[in-house]
């Protein structure tokens, strides 16, 4: 019946985040093969595209994102100075989540430099009206791996490194794993 057909609808999740570069998410994707069984979750090889560090969670959107949070999110990007800084991952655990869903994470020692611009970033974007809302917590520099079936014990790894040189705005399409970048800006001083 015409006007009855279901709407389709999307929800997508805007975010800001780092990138690991290649050697670091290829190191990152062997130990989440390595762990995927531990977990009883078959890890898919094509993950490394997909790994990320969120600096900031801009918020979910329904059917599509605002073109305003665009704007100012890219305003406040652009605003960012910094110099490159180190990212280092030295310990595997887990977080809690839903049952039988816990995400799997790289977690270590976090970097002054990672500290300080995440912290100016999380300032500048709420001084621009994007609140994180309820989904706003302490950051903990962490990347996820999978989501496993049962906690895991933090445990030491082979550090997991890499030189943040840029950081990006993605829009992922929920619960279709695909991630479009919506832009990049380059980490260099005044």
């Amino acid at each position: 019946m015409d006007g009855f057909e279901p709407k389709s609808t999307r929800l997508y999740n805007l975010f800001l985040a780092l990138m690991p570069d290649e050697q670091a998410a290829s190191r990152a994707q062997s130990l989440a093969m390595q762990l995927g069984p531990t977990q009883g979750v078959a890890v898919k090889a094509a993950r490394t595209a997909r790994f990320h560090v969120t600096l900031f969670h801009v918020g979910n959107f329904l059917d599509e994102v605002p073109a305003d949070t665009l704007r100012a999110t890219n305003v406040v990007a652009q605003s960012m100075v910094a110099t490159p800084f180190k990212v280092a991952f030295d310990e595997v655990g887990s977080f809690k989540g839903k049952p039988g869903r816990l995400p799997v994470v790289l977690l270590g020692a976090a970097s002054p430099g990672l500290m300080q611009f995440q912290a100016e970033l999380d300032h500048k974007m709420k001084r621009a009206g994007l609140t994180q809302g309820e989904h706003h917590r302490q950051f903990t520099p962490h990347l996820t791996l999978f989501y496993g079936r049962s906690p895991l014990q933090a445990q030491a790894i082979e550090p997991i490194t890499w030189q943040a040189r840029d950081f990006v705005l993605i829009r992922s399409i929920v619960g279709e794993g695909v991630y479009i970048e919506e832009g990049r800006w380059p980490l260099q001083p005044e």
